[in-house]
């Protein structure tokens, strides 16, 4: 079952409460839904899940917490990064419903795209399990 997602407005609010806020010139969240198109197709490999040109219709998300916690600590060590933090959901999940929510803040543009970026990426490839179910 689906988790709800906490509030993106209240995670800005509290990151602006942390101590680090006058060091961060920019955030940036990135909000991962399920979408209908099988990872096969926009991504252009093959992968366990639902073939190119059929639809999802959800998935069964999970993830491994020790992983995701060293990559958050990695991604804060990153230069000019003062802000991290990650929601991850669990379980059966359906078309639309939220994957995760992560927040980077930082002190400039390119090092906050780039640490958003290699966070997303090494929750995604390293960090989660997602099978794709057929509709």
């Amino acid at each position: 079952m689906a988790g709800q997602m906490p509030s993106i407005d209240a995670w800005l609010q509290e990151a602006k409460q942390d101590p680090a806020f006058r060091q961060c010139g920019m955030y940036l969240v990135h909000n991962g839904v399920v979408r209908e198109t099988p990872k096969a197709e926009v991504r252009g490999v093959a992968c366990d899940g639902v073939e190119p040109g059929q639809k999802v219709g959800g998935m069964v998300f999970g993830y491994d917490a020790a992983k995701v916690a060293a990559a958050i600590e990695r991604t804060r060590a990153l230069p000019g990064i003062f802000y991290v933090r990650v929601w991850l959901n669990e379980g059966e999940l359906a078309v639309g419903d939220d994957i995760m929510l992560v927040l980077i803040g930082g002190d400039i543009r390119p090092r906050v795209i780039d640490a958003l970026q290699s966070l997303v990426g090494t929750i995604k490839n390293e960090c989660v399990s997602e099978v794709e179910r057929e509709a």
